[in-house]
């Protein structure tokens, strides 16, 4: 088991310090479960990522950076020129995958109007890792 490289120590946490508030930490920022989302859906190159989370494209390099920096993204070379990078998930960033469903399923439940004419045809994450270099476009579920 591998663990991240957390930006404060948990005593440093304000408040009650507690695993919760060390998580937090490492991915609480919006856009860093989104991005991550992104990269279980196997879109593993930039655009894909800032096409699939919609934000901002500096806001998804410094969550890439940040998230490589702790340990849940690896990043590699996939073009010299110009240099161009792949990102994946390490064994942390995988981990995260029980998280990202809970969401869902609470988002689903909790966060979407129940009369939303969308709701319950939002995306769904694939039940296996998708293949590496073949970005998913998630299909609706109805």
């Amino acid at each position: 088991m591998s663990t991240v490289t957390s930006p404060s120590p948990l005593a440093d946490l304000p408040g009650r310090p507690c695993p919760i508030a060390a998580a937090l930490e490492v991915v609480g920022e919006r856009w860093a479960l989104l991005v991550v989302r992104e990269l279980v859906f196997g879109n593993e190159r930039f655009t894909d990522i800032v096409r699939g989370t919609g934000a901002p494209r500096d806001r998804v390099a410094a969550r890439l950076k940040a998230l490589e920096q702790v340990g849940i993204v690896r990043r590699s070379a996939y073009q010299d020129a110009p240099l161009r990078h792949a990102y994946t998930l390490t064994e942390a960033g995988a981990a995260l995958r029980p998280v990202l469903d809970a969401l869902l399923l609470w988002g689903e439940e909790y966060a979407v109007a129940a009369d939303d004419p969308d709701r319950g045809r939002r995306p769904r994450l694939p039940s296996h890792p998708t293949a590496p270099s073949q970005p998913s476009h998630p299909e609706e579920t109805r």
